[in-house]
């Protein structure tokens, strides 16, 4: 087991760990210690929870143990279901020193989180992601929230978990479409400063595809380091922290424009990192070839590369214009200076942008 630390708070009291490595699902003594008060409430879905809510209650025996199971998927990420967790809490007349569980991906996570930090104004909760893309990104740095259907993300708050418990024998039962969007984090974190790990991920993605346990391991644990170094210094996203939304601009409206769920979060992430890179070329920081590069590996790791044929510029804008990246009604992009050194900017060409939009665009009817 890999122990990395978030490192938060003045003399580090905020602090708080990532377990990653196999089997921990079935390890009270590594929980115990994170847990507040007496009552748990365990949150999942319906697809995670027939394969793991058996082994994670068994691990919190000791406490008084409730469930709630929500629907699974991205369309489900709203204030609606939201209600089932707080009716939960009440009913079970849970206090403010109850601990909650989140058991699942980055859906059940940031609905988990955003439950924790808004009953009765903020109680404890502990991340088990269980997904690619939730261990390496959206489990580790304190993002909680659901989706508007005028944007995704809209509605949050910023609440970190005591632990974040990664066991990566669950991302076994992912399917492969699944673990291609958890990928596309990974590849993210290479391209805004890690070129040296880009280049691991270009020799290795055959094995992460194939689900070798340590080339996931090894992956995990420089995202999540990755990630912590960049929480600690930028909790809540007022300068560096805002480099992880490389591609989540074009990607976020990808995603409104579609229905929140016909994309997963990863693969259209995937389509605005390479639309930034597009981006970058024509305003000449990168080359071709580095815009090649970057297809290629998303390429590699089986996931998109266009947008739907039906967003052209103006549809675009419409959606990046309710965007929580927007300043003073301006648009923020994560863009390059090179491969491996990322920047934000609102100082673009809009001509060079409709270029980008237009030239990533799925041929129609694809």
């Amino acid at each position: 087991m890999k122990t990395l630390q978030v490192e938060l708070g003045e003399n580090g009291d905020r602090s708080y760990p990532i377990f990653i490595g196999q089997n921990l699902l079935e390890q009270p003594k590594l929980v115990e210690p994170y847990v507040e008060g007496s009552q748990v409430l365990i949150v999942s879905n319906e697809t995670v929870a027939p394969l793991y809510l058996d082994k994670v209650k068994k691990a919190f025996s000791a406490y008084q143990v409730e469930t709630v199971i929500l629907p699974d998927g991205e369309k489900y990420k709203n204030l609606n279901e939201l209600n089932a967790i707080y009716d939960a809490l009440l009913t079970a007349k849970f206090d403010r020193t109850c601990t909650l569980v989140a058991l699942g991906g980055g859906v059940v996570g940031d609905m988990t989180g955003f439950a924790a930090a808004t009953y009765q104004r903020g109680v404890n909760f502990i991340q088990i992601p269980t997904t690619l893309l939730a261990q390496v990104d959206s489990s580790v740095g304190g993002k909680t929230g659901v989706n508007h259907p005028k944007g995704k993300n809209m509605i949050g708050a910023f609440h970190q978990p005591r632990c974040v418990i990664a066991d990566s024998n669950t991302l076994n039962t992912l399917e492969d479409n699944q673990l291609s969007a958890g990928i596309a984090e990974v590849i993210k974190y290479g391209l805004i400063r890690d070129m040296d790990f880009t280049q691991w991920l270009e020799q290795n993605m055959h094995n992460l595809l194939e689900r070798d346990p340590e080339a996931l391991s090894y992956a995990i644990e420089v995202s999540c380091r990755c990630k912590a170094d960049i929480v600690a210094a930028d909790e809540k996203e007022g300068g560096v922290r805002a480099l992880l939304n490389l591609g989540h601009t074009f990607g976020h409206a990808i995603e409104t424009s579609a229905g929140y769920g016909n994309w997963l979060h990863g693969e259209a992430v995937a389509t605005g990192m390479l639309m930034a890179a597009d981006l970058s070329m024509r305003l000449g920081k990168l080359t071709q070839h580095d815009v090649e590069r970057v297809d290629n590996i998303l390429d590699m790791a089986m996931l998109p590369t266009r947008a739907p044929h039906h967003m052209d510029y103006d549809h675009f804008l419409e959606l990046m214009a309710v965007d929580k990246k927007v300043r003073a009604g301006k648009i923020n992009f994560v863009l390059f200076n090179k491969l491996g050194d990322a920047m934000v900017t609102n100082d673009f060409d809009h001509g060079l942008l409709k270029e980008t939009i237009e030239a990533h665009r799925a041929i129609d009817g694809q």
